[in-house]
C-alpha cells in the first residue's frame, strides 16, 4: 500500500512538472508558504532533469514587484499556467556577491521591464541593514513627498515656530474661546523645535527664545543649526524639507486632538 502511494506521489509530481515544462517556462518562483512546504526534494529533481531552474522562497510582499519588473502574472496552480502569464529575459543565474560568499538570482535583458528599480542593501548584522532599509525608505517618502507637492520649506524647526508665531498674533486679535485655541494650537507647535533642540544636546528654553525672537524680527527661515549650536538661516544652509511632510504631520495631529474631544466618557474595564 505504501509503495502504490508512493508511485501515485511521483506520478501526480511528474504530471505538474510536465505541466510547467509544457507551458514552455524554463524558470520557476515560488512563494514563500508558511502552511505547508511549497515543494520537495522529488519535484525539484524533476524539474532539474527538465531543464527548468527553480528560485523558491519569494516573499508574499515581493510577489508583486517581481512580476511588475518581469512582465509576468502570478498563478495559483499550475493548471492556470499558459504561455501568455510568462515573462522573459535573456539569462537568469545566481551571482556570488563580492567579499562574501551570498548569492543573488540575477535576471538580465528582461524584455518587458516594469518601471521599477532594485536596491540591494548590505551590512554586516540585521541592525546596520535594519538602520539602512529605514534610511532608504525615508529617502523614497522624501521623494515621494516632493512628486505630490514640489514645495520645499525650511527645516530645524522654522516652519513650525513661523506658524506658532503668525497664531499668536491672531490669539490677541480674536476673543473669547478661539482666542484661547490659537494659543494652545501656538504652543503645541512650539513642542518641535523645544524637541528638536533637546535632542541635540542644547538648552531648549534658550534656543526657542532666541528662535522666536529672530521669527519676530523678520527671519522667515530662522531655525536652530544642531552642528553649530545656534539659530541660523536654514535657506542659506541648505536645511530644506518637503512641504507636504509639515503639512501632513500638523493635519494628523490636528485630527488626532479633535477625535480625543469628542470623547464624552471613558469606559474602564477591569
Amino acid at each position: 500500500a505504501m509503495d502504490r502511494i508512493l508511485r501515485d506521489e511521483r506520478k501526480y509530481i511528474l504530471n505538474m512538472c510536465k505541466k510547467i515544462k509544457k507551458s514552455g517556462a524554463n524558470v520557476v518562483l515560488i512563494q514563500k508558504s508558511i502552511l505547508r512546504d511549497a515543494y520537495n526534494e522529488l519535484s525539484l529533481h524533476f524539474l532539474a532533469k527538465m531543464g527548468i531552474l527553480v528560485v523558491t522562497d519569494i516573499e508574499r510582499t515581493d510577489v508583486e514587484f517581481v512580476c511588475r519588473t518581469l512582465g509576468c502574472t502570478p498563478v495559483p496552480h499550475v493548471d492556470s499556467l499558459s504561455p501568455e502569464k510568462l515573462g522573459s529575459a535573456e539569462h537568469v543565474g545566481d551571482v556570488v556577491l563580492p567579499g562574501s560568499g551570498h548569492k543573488v538570482v540575477k535576471f538580465v535583458g528582461v524584455a518587458n521591464p516594469g518601471r521599477t528599480s532594485t536596491v540591494l542593501l548590505r551590512g554586516s548584522n540585521e541592525l546596520v541593514l535594519a538602520e539602512a532599509n529605514r534610511s532608504v525608505h525615508d529617502a523614497q517618502c522624501v521623494v515621494r513627498s516632493l512628486v505630490k507637492q514640489r514645495y520645499l520649506i525650511a527645516g530645524g524647526g522654522a516652519a513650525e515656530t513661523e506658524a506658532s508665531l503668525r497664531l499668536r498674533e491672531l490669539a490677541l486679535e480674536t476673543t473669547g474661546m478661539d482666542s484661547h485655541c490659537f494659543k494652545a494650537y501656538a504652543d503645541a507647535l512650539e513642542v518641535i523645535p523645544y524637541t528638536l533642540a533637546e535632542n541635540a544636546g542644547l538648552k531648549p528654553i534658550e534656543i526657542v527664545t532666541e528662535l522666536r525672537k529672530a521669527h519676530a524680527e523678520g527671519t522667515i527661515g530662522a531655525g536652530i543649526d544642531v552642528k553649530k549650536g545656534h539659530i541660523s538661516n536654514m535657506y542659506s544652509k541648505n536645511v530644506v524639507q518637503p512641504l507636504l511632510v509639515t503639512t501632513s504631520a500638523i493635519k494628523l495631529a490636528t485630527e488626532t486632538v479633535c477625535m480625543i474631544l469628542k470623547v464624552d466618557d471613558l469606559v474602564v474595564v477591569v
